[in-house]
């Protein structure tokens, strides 16, 4: 007897479009979990796995669930990076990163850096004045900048870092293979190679305490360092722009919640786990099956291509209890929104400083009377990746 001879068939969800996931996937999630924890969706070529705990299981088994996907989109994008491989060679570049994301680097040398760019681009939206855009005067322009300094690009700016993170990005997406996405994606990776080629001799003869430059005397192939640095320009910059935008506008969409915050400054460490769990910036990443196998009572076959979505396993109501609403007096439970097993985020640590400690407490204290523009609604958009694009804002003026 074949391993799936008892296993249910995957239904094939040949209703969801990739413009529906990009406009509001939620319901979409609700409806596929509700029949099976995974289907097939020719839309996207691969099967979608939603549930928590079949995504937990693929997380903690490389064997059989592989991060190497053949034909992966993020290759094309930015290079083989230690995200789609297993282990040991994972091991041995994500040990290539040593301590520079670690708690006591984030003490001893970022958390100054963050708070001057919060300075600063608090600044510019202050100066934008009321109804500016929050995302795009201040949220990614801070996350962009935090990124830039602990990378080491000194021969970029935080606008580059922007650009290379946005169009590579679209290319990992980039399901609907628009060429014009493409085009732009290999042209932001060519820059971002020049950048690097450019500072690793620069930073051999003058070191600091940068990503680049633990990097420069490394004995790992130069392709190895662009692709991984490539992947942490994407996941560096969106994850925290789009924790903080989402959380921002979580609160001022849940008064009694932000009252809750405001009388308890610690609690913003709620108000970032519950937002990364709620909206998961990174909404799906590939997996790739390596042999027959079962998956929650679901055949799956050998070479299989998965998409584990986050964002949905973060909204299973097996284990969450009313999970589409946002609520950070919820019990706590550990979500998926930084991956899980031998692949979690690595800038997870950076992420929660730079948002939980510094940028949510510095934007609420010092823009009174913070609200939505009632006027210009905020848009949120993505399923790939996820998090507001237009959030325009008002505050009183001192």
């Amino acid at each position: 007897m074949s391993i799936a001879a008892e296993a249910r068939p995957v239904p094939t969800a040949d209703w969801v479009t990739i413009e529906d996931l990009y406009r509001n996937p939620f319901p979409i999630y609700q409806k596929m979990r509700a029949e099976a924890p995974v289907h097939w969706v020719p839309a996207v070529n691969r099967y979608m796995v939603t549930s928590f705990e079949a995504c937990h299981i693929i997380e903690q088994d490389q064997e059989i669930y592989s991060a190497n996907e053949t034909g992966s989109l993020m290759k094309r994008a930015m290079g083989h990076s230690m995200l789609r491989k297993d282990d040991p060679e994972h091991d041995v570049e994500r040990k290539s990163y040593g301590g520079v994301l670690r708690p006591r680097a984030i003490k001893e040398t970022w958390n100054a850096i963050f708070q001057e760019n919060s300075d600063k681009y608090l600044a510019q939206l202050k100066a934008a004045g009321p109804g500016a855009d929050f995302i795009w005067e201040y949220a990614a322009p801070y996350a962009a900048e935090n990124l830039r300094r602990i990378i080491g690009f000194e021969n970029a700016t935080q606008e580059d870092l922007q650009r290379w993170s946005q169009t590579m990005i679209d290319g990992t997406g980039n399901y609907a293979d628009d060429p014009e996405v493409w085009a732009k994606a290999e042209k932001s990776s060519a820059e971002v190679d020049a950048a690097i080629d450019e500072m690793l001799p620069r930073l051999r003869q003058h070191p600091n305490a940068t990503l680049l430059s633990g990097l420069a005397d490394m004995k790992i192939p130069l392709e190895s360092i662009r692709a991984n640095l490539k992947m942490t320009i994407g996941g560096g910059l969106n994850e925290p722009r789009d924790v903080l935008g989402v959380a921002v506008w979580a609160l001022l969409s849940n008064p009694d919640q932000l009252a809750q915050v405001l009388a308890q400054p610690a609690r913003f460490t709620d108000v970032f786990d519950e937002a990364i769990r709620w909206v998961a910036p990174i909404g799906m990443y590939p997996r790739q099956v390596t042999r027959d196998t079962v998956l929650e009572g679901m055949a799956l076959p050998e070479g299989a291509r998965l998409g584990v979505v986050l964002g949905a396993a973060n909204r299973d109501p097996k284990q969450f209890e009313d999970p589409e609403t946002f609520n950070i007096n919820r019990e706590k439970k550990p979500h998926l929104a930084f991956g899980g097993g031998i692949h979690y985020c690595a800038g997870a640590w950076v992420a929660k400083a730079s948002v939980a400690a510094i940028a949510l407490p510095q934007v609420f204290d010092q823009l009174p009377n913070l609200r939505l523009d009632p006027e210009h609604p905020a848009v949120d958009a993505g399923w790939v990746f996820r998090g507001m694009v237009k959030f325009p804002v008002l505050w009183d003026q001192k």
